[in-house]
């Protein structure tokens, strides 16, 4: 299996995780470094014409997920994302850039109508657009979806009410195809909400909202419908709908199976797959590189590889503690072993919202960015951890943690056993626990079974909003939703607010590195650095690969004639 990746977005939009508050990302050139040959996306675009009509795409993917509402905390999967984008509305795209324009076939216009007193957005809806089901899209599918996603009933089981949480109002315009959206504060990234859109009879109880998308896809909306799920197999087929109203999709089906890392790579180079997502590891890059009749497509990712630090587990609660284990790891050492030959610079990552290659982007790791065990060991000592031998111990219990990883990702094995060296220098003791991957996220992860944990955050073109679930304090002291680090406070989200409500720009992005330098204090979440996007396709597959900040047409979908 490959490493495992969470989509992170405005209670799960598009795929998860940190782009630029009004600004433009996913930068063409390579981090650090003047070289211009990393896109900012390489998909193979062909226009429709050049593309076969039918045919059978066969997509490996790395995990087979159980809940397909992405806007439920089980949900928020990358892999969710990768086969719902084909099924359901989304109101606006994204280019390979991170502008953002109105997506035709679920929308005609969209437009701040009003800014005083009340920020107010006007949508205007396409007419033609319906649920598999027959029933027409209309304003009562996005007021179901912010009664849902607002946040002020805990039985939603939310990834975030990010957005939602300041919307005023949503109610009927001039007719069933207009939604009049009144906030009761400014928020910058309205674009980024209603993405995915569902039904409104998925939205309207908690009930609904947790089990109507259980194993199951209900109704579907997108140039695709569902075809069946096959859990020997593990394969997920999906269907050209002729019911479609927009451009017919050129594939006739796509047919996503899920396996282990090893498994796809064997048989994308036996000719059994079309498309995987390589991952970071060099043997795997190497060897689908090697494969007759395949390219290895590469771009600037909006994603990037962490480490998460759960404090709510006992010895890391003290942030003290959480600063020196930080400052114990090497994360250059780590990204030069994750990323050997790759062709992809080892440049630390040293912002939580904004990549490298992006526009805002700015140090703010400061000194507790840098590998400094001696430090690390001073802190240690403040927080009462001594050194006994080779381990630290308080009140005679060790300071042992836990570092899970799943099974079948040998890229977090690495990292682990990295860390574990690192970290004996001062005193800590860190235990690998390798669990199965199919329940890494949802037993482990999501409910902080774990005290330390690798895995990577996927990019939105939206910084704040996108990411705000992760860094933002629980109201009650016990709903964390995405906050797998389970700590904030009132000066991050009091940060993370201002950069939401601003309407500049400029003055966002300015908001956002104000919370990111809180961010970094906190030591919740290690960035460790960009992650590449290395997808293997067969050579005449067009319009997929690696996308970067752009959001794919699966109508457009194929393979050249």
């Amino acid at each position: 299996m490959k490493a495992p990746r969470l989509a992170v977005a405005v209670s799960v939009a598009l795929s998860l995780t940190a782009c630029g508050a009004g600004g433009p990302g996913g930068g063409g050139g390579r981090p650090g470094s003047g070289d211009d040959t990393i896109k900012a996306s390489d998909i193979n675009p062909q226009p429709r014409p050049l593309v076969k009509d039918g045919g059978t795409l066969r997509w490996g993917i790395g995990e087979f997920p159980a809940q397909w509402n992405r806007n439920h905390i089980d949900g928020n999967l990358a892999m969710a994302a990768v086969i719902s984008n084909a099924l359901l509305p989304s109101p606006f795209v994204s280019d390979d850039k991170a502008q953002i324009t109105v997506n035709r076939d679920y929308l005609l216009d969209a437009r701040v109508t009003r800014q005083a007193p009340k920020q107010v957005v006007t949508l205007r809806l396409n007419p033609r657009a319906r649920w598999s089901d027959g029933q027409p899209i209309t304003w009562g599918d996005y007021q179901a979806q912010w009664h849902a996603l607002k946040g002020d009933d805990p039985d939603f089981h939310l990834v975030s009410a990010t957005g939602y949480q300041d919307i005023a109002k949503v109610r009927r315009g001039r007719d069933d195809h207009e939604v009049v959206v009144t906030f009761a504060r400014p928020f910058g990234d309205w674009k980024a909400l209603f993405s995915p859109l569902l039904p409104a009879s998925t939205n309207r109880t908690p009930e609904a909202f947790d089990t109507a998308w259980l194993n199951k896809i209900p109704v579907t909306a997108g140039p695709f419908r569902f075809g069946g799920f096959d859990q020997t197999a593990k394969t997920i087929t999906i269907l050209r709908d002729d019911n479609w109203w927009g451009e017919r999709a050129k594939l006739d089906r796509i047919i996503y199976r899920a396996a282990e890392q090893d498994s796809l790579i064997g048989m994308f180079g036996n000719g059994e797959l079309d498309i995987i997502d390589v991952g970071t590891s060099a043997p795997d890059y190497a060897r689908a590189q090697a494969t007759p009749g395949a390219r290895v497509r590469q771009a600037a990712g909006p994603d990037f590889r962490h480490l998460t630090f759960n404090a709510a587990s006992d010895p890391l609660r003290d942030v003290r503690v959480r600063q020196a284990v930080q400052l114990g790891i090497d994360r250059q050492a780590i990204a030069r072993s994750d990323l050997q030959g790759l062709d992809w610079p080892s440049t630390p990552l040293n912002n939580h919202f904004f990549m490298n290659t992006q526009t805002g982007y700015q140090d703010n790791a400061g000194d507790l960015g840098a590998y400094d065990p001696e430090r690390a060991g001073r802190l240690l000592d403040q927080a009462g951890w001594k050194l006994d031998g080779a381990v630290r111990k308080k009140d005679g219990r060790p300071l042992d943690l836990r570092f899970v990883v799943p099974s079948g990702v040998q890229l977090s094995k690495a990292e682990g056993e990295l860390a574990q060296s690192m970290l004996t220098r001062i005193g800590v003791r860190l235990s690998l626990q390798v669990v199965p991957s199919d329940d890494f996220f949802t037993k482990y992860v999501i409910p902080g079974n774990f005290d330390i944990t690798p895995f990577a955050y996927i990019g939105t073109p939206f910084p704040v909003s996108s990411s705000y679930g992760v860094y933002a304090n629980a109201p009650d002291g016990r709903t964390w939703n995405a906050n797998f680090g389970r700590v904030g406070s009132a000066a991050i989200d009091a940060a993370m607010d201002r950069a939401g409500q601003n309407l500049d720009p400029e003055g966002a992005r300015a908001d956002v590195n104000a919370a990111d330098k809180l961010i970094w204090k906190q030591a919740s979440v290690l960035p460790l650095y960009q992650r590449p996007q290395l997808v293997a396709v067969r050579e005449t597959l067009a319009n997929v690969g690696a996308r970067g900040f752009h959001e794919l047409r699966y109508q457009d979908i194929g393979f050249v004639r």
